[in-house]
């Protein structure tokens, strides 16, 4: 006869001895269901699956979606007329959560739509020929791709420092310059010279710093390339959709551009340039050039406003 005792001990030579500790249960009881309950609020798989059912993204859409929307739409509007609407979406970006780099990508993304929405209104008017200046495109995009790349090892302190220098400038030179009109006058640089040395650099400056692109652009068309104001707004955008797209596409590569809150704030962005585009072509110079400088003074202020700044510091304010 076998002696399971004997056995069991000779099958397991190192058991350790027996002790009068109660038997390990189940959290759920004497024995496991077959079927997994759902897990409890504060326990650890629990507070997993909630952040995944509700991530800091769909937070930021739950709370702040009126407001990107309605900022989108108004920067829309305001860009595709006078430029400038990152002054009022990244600032709203920022204030609904979204880290600052993550913010200057996803505002890349949702002003492509913007820009795309008013250089469509415009050429369907016949204000910008697509086909003749798809060369300036390219070499705005080109430059704002090098920008964007720079942008991570170039220091940022000159730029912010005479930007808004040079904001006021521009603002100035629109607002007191006599017969700044819709009118073309007689060019000062060469298209081919115009479109290989200041486009790309333009481009450049968008894609490694940003605000005033489009008043740079304004200025350089209006003052060097001899258009009216209404032509140069036109081209500006075509430019400037040019330079987003180079800098969102650096941008989207390195991870940091949020889709859903930019796709989002880019239908607002198409409409609120639409409707922009189409008072711009009714009132012409009447409606854009206050309005340029308006803008160019505004984001001069907003960017002195920063503590750091060095103007600011200097100063001592």
């Amino acid at each position: 006869m076998i002696d399971r005792g004997r056995l069991q001990k000779r099958s397991r030579p190192n058991a350790p001895p027996q002790t009068n500790r109660p038997a390990r249960t189940s959290r759920f009881g004497a024995c496991r269901p077959t079927t997994p309950l759902p897990p409890r609020p504060g326990s650890a798989i629990g507070d997993q699956n909630t952040r995944a059912r509700h991530s800091p993204l769909e937070d930021i859409l739950s709370t702040a979606t009126l407001i990107l929307v309605l900022a989108a739409f108004l920067a829309g509007f305001i860009d595709a007329i006078a430029g400038g609407g990152g002054l009022i979406t990244v600032p709203a970006l920022l204030l609904a959560g979204v880290p600052p780099v993550e913010s200057l990508g996803t505002n890349k993304l949702q002003s492509l739509f913007g820009s795309a929405s008013a250089t469509i209104a415009y050429s369907k008017k016949g204000h910008v020929d697509l086909k003749k200046q798809w060369r300036w495109a390219v070499y705005s995009f080109v430059g704002a791709c090098a920008g964007a790349l720079l942008a991570t090892v170039m220091p940022g302190i000159v730029l912010a420092t005479l930007l808004p220098v040079l904001l006021i400038l521009i603002a100035l030179y629109f607002a007191f310059k006599p017969d700044l009109n819709d009118v073309d006058r007689a060019e000062r640089m060469r298209p081919a010279l115009f479109g290989v040395l200041l486009v790309p650099l333009i481009g450049f400056y968008d894609g490694l710093f940003g605000p005033g692109t489009g008043s740079f652009f304004m200025l350089a068309f209006v003052a060097l390339a001899g258009f009216g104001v209404l032509k140069a707004t036109a081209h500006t955008k075509l430019l400037n959709f040019a330079s987003n797209l180079g800098g969102f596409v650096v941008f989207a590569l390195m991870g940091v551009v949020h889709w859903k809150i930019g796709l989002l704030m880019g239908v607002a962005q198409f409409a609120g340039a639409r409707v922009g585009a189409g008072l711009a072509m009714k009132n012409g110079a009447k409606l854009i050039r206050p309005l340029l400088v308006l803008v160019c003074i505004a984001l001069a202020v907003r960017l002195l406003m920063d503590a750091d700044h060095p103007i600011r510091a200097l100063i001592g304010y």
